[in-house]
C-alpha cells in the first residue's frame, strides 16, 4: 500500500513535467514554423512587388539593347570608313577659290546650304547655293554607251539676289550645269516688312522674248554668276555633301554610343 501510494506521487509529479516539456517542444517547432511562414509570405510579396525575378527580366531588356546598340555602332562605323575612303584628297583643294572668283563663301558646318557675298558697284548681291542634284536628261543618245554615261548630270539651285540701296532686290532662281546656266524664275521683291505680299511677279521666264533672256543672262554674268564660277561651286557643293554625310554619321554614331 505504501509503494503504490508512492508510485502514484512520483508519477503525478512526473506527468505534469513531461506534459509541459512536450508542450514546450511543441511551442518551439510551432514558432520556427510560424517564423518560416512569415518569411515566406514577405518573400512572396517582395517578388510580386519587383523583387528578383522582375530584376531578372529587365536585366535582360537591358543586355538586348545593349547588344543592339553595339551592332547598330559596328554599322555606322563600317559607313563611316566608307565614307572616309571614297573621300578624295584632291577635293580639300576647293578650299582655295579659284583665280577671278568674285565671291566671299560663307559655309557653316551643319548646314546644306552656302551663302555668297559680294559688292558690285551699288548693288549687294548675295547667292544662296544648295546641295547638288541629280537629273536624268531627256536626250536620246544613238550610242547605248554614251547614253548611260552621259543620261545623268549633277545640278546646284542657286537663289541669285541683288538688293538697291533702297532696298527693293531682284531675284533670281538659277539651275547651274556643268559649263550651262538656265534662268528658271525671276521677280522684284519688295524691301523687308513691306506689306505689299501680292505684287505681281511677271510672266514665265521662258515665256519672255528670247533677246530678254539672252539680256538677263548676260547681265547676271559680269555681277559673276557665270560658268566658271558655277562649275566651282558644283565641285565645291559635291564636296560639301560629302563631308555632311561624314559628320552626320559621326554625330549618330555618338548619339546611340551615349
Amino acid at each position: 500500500m505504501a509503494l503504490n501510494s508512492m508510485l502514484r506521487r512520483v508519477a503525478s509529479t512526473v506527468t505534469p513535467l513531461a506534459i509541459r516539456a512536450v508542450r514546450s517542444s511543441r511551442s518551439f517547432h510551432n514558432a520556427i514554423a510560424s517564423s518560416l511562414s512569415v518569411e515566406k509570405r514577405i518573400l512572396e510579396r517582395e517578388l510580386h512587388r519587383g523583387g528578383f525575378y522582375p530584376f531578372m527580366r529587365f536585366s535582360t531588356a537591358s543586355a538586348t539593347k545593349h547588344s543592339s546598340d553595339e551592332s547598330l555602332i559596328g554599322v555606322l562605323q563600317s559607313e563611316i570608313e566608307c565614307a572616309e575612303t571614297e573621300e578624295s584628297p584632291d577635293h580639300k583643294i576647293l578650299e582655295d577659290l579659284p583665280d577671278g572668283f568674285p565671291f566671299e563663301i560663307q559655309d557653316t558646318p551643319g548646314e546644306r546650304t552656302i551663302l555668297l557675298k559680294r559688292q558690285y558697284q551699288d548693288e549687294k548681291i548675295t547667292v544662296e547655293v544648295d546641295m547638288p542634284t541629280v537629273t536624268e536628261e531627256q536626250e536620246e543618245n544613238e550610242d547605248d554607251e554614251k547614253n548611260e554615261e552621259e543620261g545623268y548630270q549633277s545640278s546646284v539651285p542657286l537663289v541669285v539676289s541683288i538688293t538697291k540701296g533702297n532696298g527693293l532686290s531682284l531675284e533670281f532662281g538659277v539651275t547651274a550645269y556643268p559649263d550651262e546656266i538656265t534662268i528658271d524664275s525671276l521677280s522684284i521683291k519688295q524691301p523687308e516688312g513691306s506689306e505689299d505680299q501680292l505684287a505681281y511677279e511677271g510672266p514665265d521666264f521662258n515665256d519672255l522674248d528670247e533677246n530678254l533672256q539672252k539680256a538677263f543672262h548676260k547681265y547676271l554674268e559680269i555681277r559673276g554668276i557665270k560658268p566658271s564660277t558655277t562649275n566651282f561651286l558644283l565641285e565645291y557643293m559635291s564636296y560639301k555633301d560629302s563631308r555632311e554625310y561624314l559628320q552626320w554619321l559621326k554625330n549618330l554614331k555618338t548619339f546611340v554610343g551615349k
